[in-house]
């Protein structure tokens, strides 16, 4: 997707197209989450402190994160390309490879597919796609970050090389700037620059990596789309703009991200076994912590409470947390796992009255139903 939380974002503010707009919270210690391109076009990134982002551009209109809306558009977006074809690889809420070898005859060629997928995303969802079509997974992502955005690109195979070799060597997985720089002291600047390399020099500077990028540079890349990549955890962490020792402050930022996690554990169909704590005090030191339970959860107050268990495990410490996290591992899907009824009702209770607020939420499309001890006198509600 074309800056995807921005994107979404754009949906409910059609004023603002066209305008820079940064997704991320206004706070020092916070970071870019998502930009728009006319925002990208002054210098601002994913993942920039937004403190630099606010400098570079000062006229940018700052809107704060809405994860739980962003998990729905994911999710009907991974319903769409389910639709095309069974072979489905995810790679983040808003990416995706497809294999559409068995969807042509039912559809039309690669290219019309491409087309079907980016009308469909546009009229169902309201955003925008960049597709890149190619033999090969790691050709077809270079093309759709080619022509974005709001584009599609096919390369096909008897071009992948040529095209390959007219790109810098930075186009390459696996080759960040740190290894960009050394390379270019090496006089290699290009794809084509590693493909005339030899391997073993390549392995000399690279390391073992050195073969998988002369490979990538040869357009070579077997790697077939694999469609049953299940997550290994989900969680939420946020950085404090102020260093905190105050524990009532803790416990609520710890009750919103249980809120956040256990939203995308049922938006995934998904439970946890393993509730784990995360962390990081003021001189960078970081501590985590781990409790299975008996009985697997999705439900935001159960890890909450597993959360302030863990907290107080640790005692109280002299250092104030400048991070906290919290994160659901041992993940199995819904459907496989019989839910045991609780020994306390109350624990079956919150798990309706979750369930309760994602079906109010999916019909109606309110983000604005938290916990009221969530919400903050004379500031509008966050997103949980």
């Amino acid at each position: 997707m074309d800056a995807f939380f921005v994107s979404v974002e754009l949906r409910t503010r059609p004023e603002l197209r066209g305008k820079p707009v940064i997704v991320g919270f206004p706070a020092e210690r916070s970071v870019v989450l998502s930009a728009s391109y006319e925002a990208r076009a002054t210098g601002v990134k994913s993942a920039m402190p937004m403190s630099i982002a606010m400098r570079r551009c000062p006229s940018a209109v700052i809107i704060n994160p809405r994860h739980t809306e962003y998990y729905e558009v994911s999710g009907r977006l991974m319903e769409i390309f389910a639709s095309i074809t069974d072979l489905v690889e995810p790679l983040s809420v808003d990416e995706a490879f497809l294999d559409v070898g068995g969807a042509i005859r039912r559809l039309g060629s690669p290219m019309d597919i491409g087309h079907l997928i980016r009308r469909r995303v546009h009229s169902e969802l309201g955003i925008t796609a960049s597709v890149g079509i190619a033999s090969t997974k790691f050709v077809a992502k270079i093309a759709s970050t080619r022509c974005k955005p709001d584009g599609i690109l096919q390369i096909d195979a008897e071009d992948s090389v040529p095209y390959l070799h007219s790109l810098p060597v930075g186009a390459l997985w696996g080759v960040g700037g740190k290894t960009a720089e050394v390379l270019s002291r090496l006089g290699i600047r290009t794809v084509a620059d590693v493909a005339a390399t030899p391997l073993a020099s390549l392995k000399k500077v690279l390391g073992a990596s050195g073969e998988h990028v002369h490979r990538l540079s040869m357009g070579i890349d077997p790697r077939p789309v694999t469609p049953t990549r299940l997550e290994k955890s989900i969680g939420a962490e946020e950085t404090f703009s102020v260093d905190t020792a105050d524990q009532a402050l803790l416990h609520r930022e710890l009750l919103r991200l249980s809120h956040r996690t256990a939203i995308r554990l049922r938006s995934s169909g998904m439970l946890a076994r393993t509730v784990a704590l995360k962390l990081r005090y003021s001189d960078f030191s970081t501590v985590t912590r781990s409790r299975t339970v008996q009985t697997p959860v999705d439900s935001a107050q159960l890890i909450y409470q597993v959360a302030v268990q863990l907290l107080e495990s640790l005692g109280t410490r002299s250092m104030s947390v400048r991070l906290v996290g919290v994160r659901a591992e041992q993940l199995e899907p819904a459907g496989q796992t019989s839910l045991q009824l609780s020994l306390d009702r109350r624990d079956d209770n919150w798990r309706a009255a979750e369930q309760a607020l994602d079906r109010v939420s999916e019909r109606f499309g309110s983000k604005t139903l938290l916990p009221a001890r969530l919400l903050e006198p004379g500031k509008p509600p966050a997103d949980a």
